[in-house]
């Protein structure tokens, strides 16, 4: 049976909060009576992560494994997971357990309307230095690249998957993903989320990864914003030939 949603979830080290997070994923995924799937990207974990994905594929036959050879970062992960997804709407979160399946029950409705469903994470449960690098991060991607998203490092989205198809993902592009749709001209609305401190583990991310690195990048959406074909076709007309007799 072909899913109706495909749930990405992409993993690096997360062995102490992906069992738990998949517990509380499955409830609510059931809840919405239709089929789905859940597609968990291993990106060169170096702790049990991964055998713990493989154990837990032998208890649930919704669990589809990507398994990379070695890091290859997020990017790469979300775009091994989209073109991976069957469904008709792909559901993404991160795999640290501070984003809230329950969510995911608000977020669909939204969706029928639109074709990009972005999380707005309230009342961070982050620290300091990571809120201000996300708050630096967005105010200048917002400056850059006008596209009105509040928070685009939610990683809690709902995607229309014909309209992912068309977004071609580069190396650092998965925090641009709000942009790029905008540049295609697809629909995007927006729902404050419920936002949960981080359990075990800690953050592959700090304050030069998350904001300083991605200047270029901005650059780069800006760029294709403006390059952007963006024309109208009022009628398209042929000379009709007649034939003899």
């Amino acid at each position: 049976m072909i899913p109706v949603y495909s749930v990405v979830i992409p993993l690096k080290n997360e062995a102490g909060n992906i069992a738990g997070l998949i517990d509380e994923l499955e409830p609510v995924m059931t809840s919405l009576g239709q089929s789905w799937e859940l597609i968990c990207v291993d990106d060169g974990s170096t702790d049990e992560t991964r055998q713990i994905l493989k154990d837990l594929q032998m208890q649930k036959d919704y669990l589809r494994l990507i398994l990379f050879k070695k890091n290859y970062g997020q990017s790469s992960a979300f775009d091994a997971g989209f073109k991976a997804a069957r469904g008709e709407f792909v559901i993404t979160l991160d795999g640290d357990g501070q984003n809230d399946p329950k969510d995911i029950h608000r977020m669909i409705p939204m969706i029928q309307d639109c074709d990009l469903v972005c999380g707005i994470r309230t009342k961070r449960k982050d620290s300091f230095t990571k809120r201000l690098s996300s708050r630096l991060a967005n105010f200048v991607r917002q400056r850059i690249c006008e596209d009105d998203v509040e928070d685009t490092g939610c990683s809690l989205k709902v995607y229309r998957r014909s309209c992912l198809e068309k977004i071609k993902m580069f190396n650092g592009m998965h925090r641009f993903l709000p942009a790029l749709f905008k540049i295609e001209g697809f629909r995007i609305q927006q729902i404050p989320v419920n936002h949960r401190e981080r359990l075990r583990g800690k953050s592959n991310y700090n304050l030069f990864n998350r904001s300083f690195n991605t200047v270029a990048d901005l650059w780069a959406v800006r760029w294709m914003k403006k390059r952007h074909l963006d024309y109208k076709i009022e009628a398209i007309q042929s000379r009709k030939v007649m034939s003899d007799g």
